[in-house]
């Protein structure tokens, strides 16, 4: 047998093996939850799609572990029967563990049918005004980050 195919072969069993063992699963439990509210608890989904400040990602079952930080913007889960839910999320973390449970953590969470796209827009006013009044150095970066925030809330709603 050539070289060559003999360590592709030893590639393949342990590879499989290394999988096996890392405990994935075919199925994904989504824990979602914000101060206000619980959206799901160890719900089993299909797909959830996450901001991050290292750019938008989907998390489908066996994903690799990881660990992120949300940004402002639109966290959409894939339910098991085929319906798709929107969330608008102010900031938080996602975890994806070994056995494809995921938790999304917000600091703040809303269904984006709750929202009232006027109501966005007025925020982002009082928002840019905040900002363009800010007399220092803290005041600024707060009023940035509302800005932020609102500019992400304004667009989940369009």
């Amino acid at each position: 047998m050539p070289l060559l195919l003999r360590g592709a072969r030893m590639l393949a069993t342990r590879g499989t093996r290394f999988l096996q063992s890392r405990g994935y699963a075919d199925e994904m439990k989504l824990t979602f939850a914000a101060a206000n509210q619980v959206f799901y608890d160890d719900l089993e989904v299909r797909q959830i799609d996450v901001p991050t400040f290292s750019g938008s990602f989907g998390i489908l079952p066996k994903h690799v572990p990881t660990l992120a930080v949300l940004q402002p913007g639109v966290v959409q889960v894939y339910e098991k029967d085929g319906a798709s839910k929107k969330f608008f999320v102010s900031s938080g973390t996602v975890t994806v563990n070994n056995d494809s449970s995921v938790q999304v953590l917000a600091e703040e969470a809303h269904p984006i049918e709750s929202l009232d796209a006027s109501a966005c827009r007025e925020v982002l006013q009082a928002s840019q005004q905040q900002l363009s009044s800010a007399q220092n150095d803290v005041a600024k970066a707060e009023a940035a980050i509302a800005v932020e925030t609102a500019e992400a809330l304004v667009k989940a709603v369009q």
